[in-house]
């Protein structure tokens, strides 16, 4: 970890000038209406489509300069804004909007024996910090969010996305501008030096009061590491679905090519494969063969190779890998108790699918499968907040405090409890 004293003093200035920028607008925004604040999302997501040139230009030329430096295909998918994912984003903001206002909602409320009437009322955050790798909706996903839920957000994405990010940030500011409210509610780090960084996570305490990583491994263990305000987010995505006796064999084929292949660089993209021994003569040869055929790579065990002379020899660090690729490993487990305690041992809490047509057995599988989404009869690609019908997510926590699963408008709020009485006082 870079001390702050060592870093240079312009980049020291710019990162406490973004602190104190966000810290400036927070009570505002914390007070503004929930119109204000759709109308705000509502103008940035015709600012996006209004400005599609440009912002295609930017990731052109972001796209082309990764190609350069020899980026994997999973983190050029993630850094490509096509048409349709434009698109996407502008729907998202919309969706965003149309959301109801998370803030002031009474979540709870009751009276005392003695008439004090408690209310838990929903609050911001506060300042967030968000860090992001190569994808540059979450400029939008993340910006929108925050909005909405009342957070003045610092956004610091991957120097790999600059300019696409940049072109999308000028439509929020935009919405910002046309509402009225400060455009410091949401702040892009305009440099790609990494100390600034190191700051948001140790030496900006006294502006950011939550930290939401989104990116890979090292960004997030970084992260975990250097953090001096609470952390929200995930390590890793290593997802499982798990095929039993009972599962109808077309529905189990179209899963689970569906939850590794339709998006291989996700965090909700499968990366194991458990079929039912039970189930094995009519589940494993046509899910391998049609992996295969389909271009994945399968690493499997004994029984896997069996099927087919193109699976590769799974090793014990194939279980815990997140591939991100188009690479899955594949085991037979003895029933839903042993794909249970697989997901237990190797898994990242993150999402599971259990695939079959027996009610017992997935209400035995979703009660001891402890991860953040568990499904039943569905891909895991699910795993997102849109789909959720969260409008869009910062990402997926595994954390087991505050927020878990897709973090929406509601996770990014707090509570605070109002007590009204009639002049009760407590006895001595």
């Amino acid at each position: 970890m870079t001390d702050a004293k060592q870093m240079s003093a312009p980049l020291v200035e710019l990162m406490e000038g973004l602190g104190r920028a966000a810290v400036d607008c927070r009570d505002a925004l914390g007070r503004s209406s929930g119109a204000s604040r759709n109308q705000a999302l509502l103008t940035a997501a015709a600012q996006v489509r209004l400005r599609h040139a440009e912002i295609s230009e930017a990731n052109r030329q972001d796209m082309e300069a990764a190609r350069a430096k020899g980026l994997s295909a999973a983190m050029l998918d993630r850094l490509l804004l096509d048409e349709r994912r434009i698109e996407a984003m502008a729907r998202g903001l919309e969706a965003i909007a149309a959301l109801p206002d998370p803030l002031g909602g009474i979540s709870a409320e009751w009276t005392r024996p003695n008439g004090l009437r408690i209310q838990r009322v929903r609050v911001p955050l506060g300042v967030i910090g968000i860090i992001y790798e190569s994808r540059p909706n979450v400029t939008a996903d993340a910006g929108a969010l925050c909005l909405k839920s009342g957070n003045p957000v610092i956004l610091r994405g991957g120097s790999e996305s600059r300019r696409s990010s940049a072109a999308i940030h000028e439509c929020l500011v935009h919405g910002l501008d046309s509402a009225g409210l400060p455009p410091a509610c949401i702040q892009l780090v305009p440099t790609a030096d990494r100390d600034a960084v190191g700051l948001m996570l140790a030496g900006m305490t006294r502006y950011i009061n939550v930290i939401v990583p989104r990116g890979g491994r090292s960004l997030v263990e970084r992260v975990q590491a250097e953090a001096r305000v609470p952390v929200i987010g995930h390590l890793e995505g290593i997802c499982h679905v798990y095929v039993d006796v009972d599962a109808d064999p077309q529905m189990a084929l179209d899963i689970v090519l569906n939850a590794k292949l339709r998006r291989t660089g996700i965090c909700g993209a499968a990366e194991t494969l458990l079929v039912d021994r039970a189930g094995l003569a009519q589940h494993l040869a046509p899910l391998v063969k049609a992996l295969l055929d389909a271009g994945c790579e399968v690493r499997g065990d004994e029984d896997t190779l069996r099927v087919d002379a193109r699976v590769r020899p799974a090793t014990e660090a194939d279980w815990r890998t997140e591939y991100l690729d188009a690479v899955i490993s594949v085991r037979v487990v003895d029933g839903v108790e042993d794909a249970a305690a697989h997901i237990a041992r190797y898994g990242s809490a993150h999402t599971e699918s259990i695939v079959t047509a027996n009610q017992a057995t997935a209400e035995r599988f979703v009660q001891i499968v402890d991860s953040a989404i568990v499904l039943h009869n569905a891909s895991t690609q699910f795993a997102d907040g849109g789909e959720f019908g969260m409008g869009a997510e910062i990402g997926i926590s595994t954390d087991r405090f505050h927020a878990r699963g897709p973090v929406g408008v509601e996770q990014l709020t707090s509570y605070k409890y109002v007590v009204r009485g009639t002049g009760q006082v407590r006895p001595g």
